[in-house]
């Protein structure tokens, strides 16, 4: 049921416009990074630490897949392929590095 007449709403929360527009900016230039990069193989480093090694397979709306071999990971999409899809958020990525083979 939807949200009943004359109730009010109260903001919990409102980004600050300088900061939407930092975050508009980052996810802007990563797209374009993403785009010059596809199918090459990066190790990324999410805010939170965690390290990936992956092909990068594109970006859309603020997310970044990731092709990674399977090993059993729960946060991954898993196709008909040896490879897995992990999704990452854009503005959670700290480094993105080009790794030559």
């Amino acid at each position: 049921m939807g949200i009943q007449a004359g109730m009010q709403q109260r903001v919990l929360y409102q980004a600050d416009n300088q900061y939407v527009q930092n975050l508009k900016s980052v996810r802007h230039h990563l797209h374009n990074v993403c785009r010059q990069h596809v199918n090459q193989l990066v190790q990324v480093q999410t805010m939170d630490g965690q390290i990936v090694t992956g092909r990068i397979l594109g970006c859309d709306r603020g997310l970044f897949y990731l092709g990674v071999q399977q090993h059993g990971g729960q946060r991954a999409f898993f196709g008909s392929s040896d490879e897995a899809i992990l999704t990452l958020v854009l503005y959670e990525l700290l480094v993105i590095t080009l790794l030559y083979t």
